[in-house]
């Protein structure tokens, strides 16, 4: 599905060298890795499929697409000094190699490139959606660490972490490029749409996996999420069940045999075969919200991502 915008990525690596590209070496070195390290692209992925599915100039889905990612990637540096985190895409994480000062300012450098992007955007309803997706973002952060601190575990709480976290930026990555199109309200609307039920069905799969997935398939432990005191979606359903899980959850499966345990009360329990129903749910929205544009490759293409969703197994 990404062979429709294969030029547009290889052009996207090039252009996000130029905007990390700093005179301080150290600045300079952590650019490097990120555009080394890669990742799968996805929120450029969703900007240029959004170009070509509305007609959009090639330079505002490029400018959305490195707005975006950059936002994403400066999150990304301060999460990992938040969480304590080790590594990050099988790299040692910035702040463990070049210490807090440097990651945290890393991160700034690459949001005052995001306003750089808007400004030469003139966009203000631009503007606004990315400043409001910067917002949910460190707004979803806290609240992660506010629900485990004082255990306000809720659905409620969980969705407005994820969207945060995950969704807003897939949905600014479709929204943006309908705003610089010149989509209509309508359209601008289902664009969110999608990208806001994509990203839920997307992060709620990873959640999922963390804790019921192969360890060998996901090359990392299982319980990850557990571990620190995240209550997912299928932790959730059982904390309505199991005052069991709940001492888990509390301790932050720190004792022996914590993990298994839990991954064993979810599979005795509904709580796995409901959360993949909402999985579903959250993904055939999605490509409901598509049904507004005419039928194209590039819309084809942004059904079947989240139609992967639906079809990923465990």
């Amino acid at each position: 599905m990404f062979e429709l915008i294969q030029a547009e990525l290889q052009e996207f690596e090039l252009k996000l060298a130029d905007e990390l590209r700093s005179s301080v070496e150290f600045i300079e070195a952590i650019g490097e890795n990120l555009v080394a390290a890669g990742g799968k692209r996805l929120r450029p992925s969703l900007a240029f499929l959004a170009g070509k599915m509305l007609a959009a100039e090639p330079k505002a889905a490029m400018r959305v697409a490195l707005a975006v990612e950059l936002l994403h990637s400066a999150s990304l540096l301060h999460d990992d000094l938040i969480d304590d985190a080790n590594t990050r895409r099988g790299h040692e994480a910035a702040f463990r190699h070049y210490g807090n000062v440097v990651s945290v300012m890393s991160g700034d450098f690459m949001l005052a490139r995001v306003l750089g992007l808007l400004a030469r955007s003139s966009s203000n309803d631009f503007t606004m959606l990315m400043s409001q997706t910067a917002a949910h973002i460190c707004e979803a952060e806290v609240l992660q660490f506010q629900m485990a601190s004082l255990e306000t575990y809720s659905f409620e709480n969980y969705f407005n972490i994820i969207e945060g976290k995950t969704s807003v930026l897939f949905a600014a990555a479709l929204e943006g490029v309908g705003i610089l199109a010149g989509v209509s309200k309508d359209q601008r609307s289902a664009l969110r749409s999608f990208g806001l039920s994509y990203g839920n069905a997307f992060q709620m799969q990873d959640d999922y996996l963390d804790l019921l997935g192969d360890a060998a398939k996901l090359g990392k432990p299982v319980g990850g999420d557990l571990r620190e005191g995240k209550a997912t979606y299928p932790v959730l359903l059982l904390l309505e069940q199991s005052e069991e899980a709940r001492a888990i959850l509390r301790r932050h499966a720190k004792q022996d045999g914590d993990i298994e345990r839990m991954i064993a009360l979810v599979r005795d329990s509904d709580a796995a075969a409901k959360t993949r129903q909402r999985i579903i749910a959250e993904a055939k929205k999605a490509i409901a919200a598509l049904q507004l544009f005419p039928d194209s490759e590039a819309n084809t293409a942004l059904q079947s991502l989240a139609q992967r969703e639906i079809d990923r197994a465990a």
